[in-house]
């Protein structure tokens, strides 16, 4: 074993061979790591990041006029919780921004619930704090993760709280539950309560059985019979914020699958390449080893044992490279689906390594177990050249060509070693592949994220009324998961509580009208619109809830008054209405009642009834489902009123006016009145940022793996035509002339690759893209599956030499700077 011992620690001194054998296993696993880890954390994301910060399972919000901080805390006796945190202080605040990194300074937010809390801890609700440190004096605030664009260190100003108070971002935290925008300390959230600003309360519920609808319900109405009637202003269930993770967690399976399959073949197929290229280029040393009475058994051993030590190398460092490239990837991750930060499972890092390492072994076994078989003298007779004949038809056939010789040379070169050349174009492939898929994949999120900025459509949008007293409360926003408001459609599955308005008829006749003030009110923003500079056009848009045909459940309706072609949404099929009783509803809503585009439903409110007609389906992954888009004549026939504070006024400017400038005059002129503009900076989905941050990372990763397979063919190949490399150089060809020859051997095969790996991976992506849709429960505009233009895919293809020529490029200049003499001395 000492003879054998000696073979394997010389395996050392081929240092290019080990450090490519060690770089690729390293970049291999670091994939595999990275890509097993994020599919471990795409399982049950939310419920494992629930269980972790004790997320609660009902938020409810009271009136701080109507009951004390003691009654509150009392109903979670009453509802029989087993865990409970509150009551908390709330108010609910527009800040505007004195000073910021990524926000300009002067620049109203919309409304955010502030909570008093002392810590971040407790038995429920614990905040994941993702960077700073926990507010703990005055003039300090933690902001939650991902709400906004707001960063530690940014500053703001409430200035509708006493004193106009300035804070400064200390933190960013996640609550599971999304319970508050942001959070300060006990003291400073009381000092922000006074005349004309009336604050609630928050009490944070678990419950030992909360799996459905039914016994949340259960559970809130509990609550709501513990304190004085009207005195719980909402309730909101954590079901809503689960089904959302879970749905995204849906969809980034199938690319992460196909990201990880395709890591692994790469991974699995470069090792193969290394270790037997590696093996294959010993042949002559292995024949020297058995005559002096080495068995084959000793030499397949010695040459495995050769090959496992830079891999178990690469394999430990790529573990360690992998975790720390999940930790951004990851962390999107979390922000997509609400949840604590997570980490690569500690399975992941012991399994990948180990199926690497073994992965080495197989393939190193066949190599060497057949030059361990080869006779000796047959071994000995094995020169470092390639064998005569082989390549020379091709060589003489290109050599007839009007081609420079070097670049004749180098195109005949791989029908020299046919299969190592078959290594290099599956390699290439592979790495063309996920080029394409990933390209591909990134135009197609960006054109989603595009069709869901759709849904508010306008450069600014304005409304006629302010927030006043606190979440929930009369007059101002809904508490987390309450339904309406002018911050948009609540999420879906929340829980109705005393005060809310979410059920069908309380918009209509049968429900509380508005008043005249609500609707002069509407008429004045209009007014001051039509009036306002700039102004090209605009149209709006409104909020009720009704029930639809197929629903146990009411469905939000968002009604449009005005030309709204200009703001349609992305349609999947069909078109966007254009008159009443039309409606336009994504995917999923006709999943859940089996219609198709142009069959009809019923819409029902208050007793009343009427029949619309489907006219499209749009892109839009609202309301869970149940959103209905349509004309609010619709509405109108039905008897249905739109509640006034939910209008939104989306405008659209004339060209070349700004929409800050526009909205910082429109504001000049609604304040007084009671309303605002905020220009409208559309949303950048947590979900799509995620996605493009790990196509990104598994491609470039994926690129590199093929250009070490390159390198180390290249090498190899190099090696052993080193001393036909010293003819050429003896008979006057140049260092550049090297260069070029030893590129182009790699041109022809890099073409190749690119034209076999770019149609696969458009079929990968016209594969996987449906799948995440349909893991989403929304159809896919056929315009953002068909990404590859003519124009796209021409630089793809030319991606495969490129990956060809990157991965030959040492080797080449090694070959360039080899000395005639050593190269002719080389047999």
């Amino acid at each position: 074993m000492s003879g054998v011992g000696r073979v394997v620690r010389a395996g050392g001194r081929r240092r290019v061979q080990s450090v490519v054998m060690a770089l690729t296993t390293l970049l291999a696993v670091s994939a595999s790591v990275l890509a097993a880890g994020l599919l471990d954390a795409s399982r049950a994301p939310f419920d494992r990041g629930f269980a972790k910060q004790q997320g609660a399972h009902l938020t409810a919000t009271f009136d701080a006029g109507s009951v004390t901080a003691d009654a509150v805390a009392a109903t979670a006796k009453a509802a029989g919780a087993t865990a409970s945190a509150g009551p908390f202080r709330t108010v609910s605040l527009r800040p505007t921004t004195v000073s910021g990194g990524r926000i300009p300074p002067g620049l109203q937010l919309p409304p955010a619930i502030l909570a008093g809390r002392a810590d971040p801890g407790g038995p429920v609700d614990r905040l994941d704090l993702t960077d700073g440190r926990w507010a703990t004096a005055a003039g300090e605030i933690v902001w939650a993760t991902g709400r906004s664009p707001i960063e530690v260190g940014d500053k703001l100003t409430f200035a509708d709280a006493p004193g106009s108070p300035t804070f400064t971002v200390v933190g960013l935290a996640r609550s599971v539950g999304t319970s508050a925008e942001a959070w300060t300390t006990p003291d400073q959230l009381a000092a922000m309560l006074g005349t004309g600003v009336e604050g609630g309360f928050q009490m944070l519920y678990r419950f030992a059985d909360a799996a459905t609808d039914a016994q949340l319900t259960a559970h809130r109405t509990a609550v709501a019979g513990a304190v004085p009637a009207d005195a719980m202003t909402g309730a909101a269930s954590y079901l809503a914020a689960k089904r959302k993770a879970e749905r995204q967690a849906a969809t980034f399976v199938p690319f992460v699958v196909a990201f990880g399959v395709l890591g692994l073949c790469m991974s699995v197929l470069i090792i193969g390449v290394v270790v037997s290229g590696s093996v294959g280029a010993a042949t002559r040393r292995i024949g020297i080893l058995k005559a002096v009475g080495f068995t084959p058994a000793q030499v397949t051993r010695a040459y495995i044992g050769q090959a496992l030590i830079p891999a178990t190398i690469g394999a430990v460092l790529g573990v360690l490279l992998g975790n720390v490239a999940a930790v951004p990837v990851l962390a999107n991750e979390s922000d997509a689906f609400g949840t604590a930060t997570m980490t690569v499972a500690p399975w992941v890092s012991v399994v990948v390594p180990l199926v690497a390492l073994a992965a080495v072994v197989l393939t190193a076994f066949v190599p060497a177990l057949r030059a361990g078989r080869l006779r000796t003298v047959t071994a000995l007779a094995v020169g470092r050249t390639p064998a005569s004949g082989r390549g020379r038809t091709a060589r003489r056939l290109l050599g007839r060509l009007p081609l420079p010789r070097p670049v004749s040379l180098g195109l005949a070169n791989p029908f020299t070693s046919p299969s190592r050349s078959a290594t290099i174009v599956a390699a290439v492939a592979l790495g063309a592949l996920g080029v394409t898929f990933g390209a591909g994949l990134a135009t197609s999120l960006a054109g989603i994220q595009d069709g869901l900025n759709r849904r508010s459509a306008g450069a600014v949008v304005a409304h006629a009324f302010t927030f006043g007293p606190g979440p929930g409360g009369p007059g101002g926003p809904p508490a987390p998961g309450q339904q309406g408001g002018p911050t948009g459609p609540a999420n879906p599955g929340q829980t109705a509580g005393p005060g809310q308005t979410s059920g069908p008829g309380q918009n209509g006749k049968g429900g509380p009208q508005p008043s005249a003030g609500d609707l002069a009110a509407l008429g004045k923003v209009q007014a001051a619109i039509d009036a306002q500079p700039g102004t090209r056009r605009w149209f709006t848009t409104g909020q009720a809830e009704i029930g639809v045909s197929g629903f146990t459940a009411p469905a939000n309706v968002v009604a449009f008054t005005g030309d709204s072609s200009w703001g349609a949404y992305k349609m999947i099929s069909g078109k966007w209405f254009d008159g009443p009783d039309q409606i336009v509803v994504p995917t999923a809503f006709l999943h859940a009642t089996g219609l198709r585009v142009g069959d009809t439903t019923t819409l029902t409110d208050a007793g009343r009834s009427r029949k619309v007609r489907i006219v499209g389906e749009s892109l839009d992954l609202s309301d869970g489902g149940r959103g209905v888009v349509t004309d609010a004549a619709t509405l109108t026939a039905l008897g249905t009123v739109i509640e006034p504070r939910s209008v939104e006024f989306h405008i659209d400017l004339d060209p070349g006016v700004t929409a800050q400038s526009y909205a910082d005059a429109l504001n000049k002129v609604l304040q007084p009145l009671g309303g605002g503009a905020d220009v409208n900076a559309g949303e950048l989905s947590e979900t799509v940022v995620a996605m493009d941050t790990l196509a990104a990372t598994l491609t470039v990763m994926l690129v590199v793996v093929a250009g070490m397979g390159v390198l180390n063919t290249v090498v190899l190949d190099t090696r052993e035509r080193v001393h036909d490399l010293g003819v050429f150089k003896a008979l006057g060809m140049s260092p550049r002339q090297t260069v070029t020859m030893v590129l182009t051997s790699v041109t022809g095969t890099g073409l190749l690759a690119g034209v076999i790996g770019v149609p696969l991976g458009i079929v990968l992506h016209h594969a996987v893209l449906p799948a995440m849709g349909r893991a989403a429960d929304t159809g896919i505009p056929p315009s953002y599956i068909e990404v590859y233009a003519p124009l796209m895919v021409l630089p793809l293809v030319l991606g495969g030499l490129v990956i060809a020529c990157a991965g030959a490029l040492l080797p080449a200049g090694w070959a360039a700077r080899t000395r005639t003499a050593t190269a002719l001395r080389t047999e």
